[in-house]
């Protein structure tokens, strides 16, 4: 029997919650020990009462929830609570197994606060995209959620109808959307879109997704890019050139100027974000249109995009929300809750094995889907690309690097 502890979330804004009820009782009926802390679940309308009678303990003291979970499992990396204080970095002890959004490559110091307290964790976005991992894909869920209220919120944001209108005071044109982007958060935005009724275009430099892009009823619009350049091995975008950049932003110049409505979506694991919409392509949109930025917390696609406000530019309406899964609570709770119950499922099974005689657990690193989310273990940071970037960022002089590398020099197996 493993203790799996689910805390509330302390992250300004998050309205989430790991693990729902339903999903609660799931685990429990599989032998698992649920401390869920009191309150976890009431921003997503989720009540003590139903985790009780899913058969969890309520806790109401989180440094008891902590110390008594051999599993924490969460929405967001951990936080200072700035009701308290309480860090709950410091509430990790040595050996616990951690997971949650650890978003590795944009934090990597917070990585690297995980490895020196000893924290075994898993980031559900550096899941691989890939058959056998997506019934755990937290990313895909919350883009869908994203996509959605991306385009509510352009339509909101818009002052004239989304739909054509036939009425007694004449013929009300349809309003003109521009999605770039056509992962899943652009996918669901094209679909919303035209659902309200809009004429949709999107753009996105992976050929292969212009039948899904077409199937929505969206126009797509082309640029020859190879395959290649525009993913990695692992299914996520890839940085470019600044020259294809510069040929998609020559692309796009007259489908901006024509736009009532842009939801941008481009993002790189890691990187800045692309900018796509120059100022002055900004300044050549109609007065009164809306530019939705999903990209704002990458830095944005949008040059005039400032994060987690609502800006005029030029006549131009620019949003860069926030968080938008943590907007509708409920649905983005189920969504991440299944994920996360398949991921902790797979872990029991495959992802894990007795450690020291401590009854610690370690990370099967021979399995796919534990060794490209293990971020850290036994002090180190055991995620390539996190790792190399932390070192980027701090030398080689810390003690806590000194160990990585120790680690990384006895063999390359479970430091990838």
């Amino acid at each position: 029997m493993m203790v799996i502890g689910v805390p509330r979330e302390v992250l300004t804004g998050e309205r989430r919650v790991a693990l729902i009820p339903e999903r609660v009782a799931h685990l429990v009926k599989q032998g698992q020990k649920l401390l869920v802390e009191s309150g976890a679940g009431s921003e997503a309308h989720f009540d003590d009462a139903a985790y009780v009678q899913a058969g969890a303990q309520v806790v109401p003291d989180p440094q008891v929830l902590y110390a008594s979970s051999d599993l924490v499992v969460k929405v967001r990396a951990p936080a200072v609570n700035p009701d308290n204080g309480v860090d709950e970095l410091a509430l990790l002890h040595a050996g616990v197994l951690l997971v949650a959004l650890l978003e590795p490559r944009v934090s990597p110091q917070r990585i690297g606060a995980l490895a020196e307290r000893g924290v075994t964790s898993f980031s559900l976005d550096t899941m691989p995209r890939t058959t056998r991992a997506q019934s755990m894909d937290v990313l895909s869920s919350m883009a869908t959620v994203s996509g959605y209220r991306a385009a509510l919120l352009g339509a909101t944001r818009l002052g004239r109808f989304f739909p054509l209108l036939m009425t007694a005071a004449g013929t009300v044109t349809p309003a003109k959307v521009l999605v770039l982007g056509a992962g899943v958060a652009g996918l669901q935005a094209i679909a919303t879109a035209r659902r309200l009724g809009a004429v949709v275009q999107a753009f996105d430099t992976r050929p292969a997704v212009r039948e899904q892009v077409e199937s929505l009823g969206a126009a797509f619009l082309t640029l020859p890019l190879q395959v290649e350049q525009a993913q990695d091995e692992g299914g996520y975008a890839r940085q470019l050139e600044e020259a294809a950049y510069a040929a998609e932003r020559e692309l796009l110049l007259e489908p901006v100027q024509g736009a009532d409505v842009i939801i941008t979506t481009a993002a790189i694991p890691g990187a800045k974000a692309p900018i796509l919409i120059t100022e002055e392509m900004v300044a050549s949109m109609r007065a009164g249109s809306v530019i939705i930025d999903l990209s704002a917390a990458m830095g944005g696609n949008c040059a005039c995009t400032v994060l987690g406000e609502q800006v005029m530019a030029h006549g131009v309406t620019i949003d860069g929300p926030v968080n938008l899964p943590a907007t509708m609570p409920v649905h983005a709770s189920q969504l991440f809750s299944r994920n996360l119950c398949n991921f902790v499922e797979h872990l029991l099974a495959n992802g894990l094995k007795s450690g020291a005689s401590d009854g610690a657990f370690a990370p099967n690193l021979e399995d796919e889907i534990t060794r490209e989310t293990c971020i850290t273990h036994e002090g180190q940071i055991v995620h390539r690309l996190t790792r190399e970037q932390w070192e980027a960022m701090n030398g080689a002089g810390t003690s806590f690097l000194n160990r990585a590398i120790v680690g990384a020099a006895v063999g390359e197996k479970g430091v990838y």
